[in-house]
């Protein structure tokens, strides 16, 4: 087998890097993504909640169909009530399907970052003039409902193929989400210059803990709390991004969301060393400063 190296990512050992800081002095960045998305009915990809099961799949669509219906709004509410932003990863299938949901998080001013048109395809597999085609759509749509075009961007499925980085930048986005390498940002290579790898998490993340690791609503609480402690710790040393994943039809189940207030508490504790954020506010800061410009 020939062994082959990844052509978009240089290695950097985090002991090595430039200090910084985030605004106001801060050490530790930290963000909420709130997945909104809508699936094919019938047809297309998707968590089996039965598999096994034939399209049509009423109890697997219905599974994710209850957070546009009603997770999303309980979280809306949730994060009203603590002052927090979002990053909202949108399927723009919503903006034909649940509008209502996406004016809650209008009204509150969270980032809209596309995450496809829908999580029932994904664009590994596509040819890349398919694929250019279905970006185009994402931000053309985004950018008629919001008045701008989004800066970032996160594959469905977190499945992005060998031309998306290219793509992305091509059209003008400034980051993206696909790649859990990092507690920094980080420079990706692509043929019409570098894009930014905003950290995303890949564990503390409702899906993997979740729906795949059949982990408890406590669990998931405890583990983001942990997370966040042992990297307030760390980040005395280097600043850092702690991002957290949430789906509105997993988090927003209402035994999981009264478990999830307990990670809503432990971030307000800390508020005086957080950084509360977006992943756009992180590329903006990060990419201006001179010690972290493009590698």
């Amino acid at each position: 087998m020939e062994f082959l190296n990844n052509p978009r990512l240089t290695y950097s050992p985090i002991e090595n890097r430039p200090d910084f800081t985030w605004p106001e002095g801060k050490r530790l960045a930290v963000y909420v993504a709130l997945c909104v998305e809508h699936f094919s009915y019938g047809s297309g990809l998707g968590l089996a909640y039965s598999p096994g099961l034939q399209h049509p799949n009423s109890y697997n669509w219905g599974w994710r169909e209850y957070g546009n219906r009603v997770g999303g709004f309980r979280l809306a509410r949730l994060f009203d009530e603590y002052d927090l932003p979002l990053a909202i990863l949108l399927n723009t299938a919503c903006y034909d399907h649940c509008p209502e949901l996406l004016e809650q998080f209008r009204r509150r001013g969270d980032e809209f970052i596309a995450h496809g048109h829908t999580n029932s395809e994904h664009p590994n597999g596509m040819d890349e003039k398919e694929e250019a085609a279905a970006i185009d759509r994402v931000a053309r749509l985004i950018e008629q409902h919001e008045g701008q075009a989004p800066k970032g961007w996160m594959s469905p499925g977190a499945h992005p193929s060998a031309n998306t980085e290219d793509l992305l930048k091509e059209r003008g986005f400034d980051y993206t989400l696909d790649w859990p390498i990092d507690d920094q940002p980080a420079w990706l290579k692509t043929a019409h210059g570098p894009l930014m790898s905003v950290p995303y998490p890949h564990e503390v993340n409702d899906i993997p803990m979740i729906a795949l690791h059949d982990g408890t609503a406590s669990a998931f609480a405890d583990m983001a709390i942990d997370n966040l402690e042992e990297m307030l710790d760390q980040s005395r040393d280097q600043s850092l991004v702690y991002g957290i994943t949430i789906h509105t039809f997993l988090v927003g189940q209402p035994f999981r969301l009264r478990q999830f207030r307990r990670v809503l508490d432990k971030l307000k504790e800390h508020s005086d060393r957080i950084w509360f954020t977006t992943p756009g506010q992180i590329h903006d800061h990060y990419a201006a400063l001179s010690a972290n410009r493009k590698v």
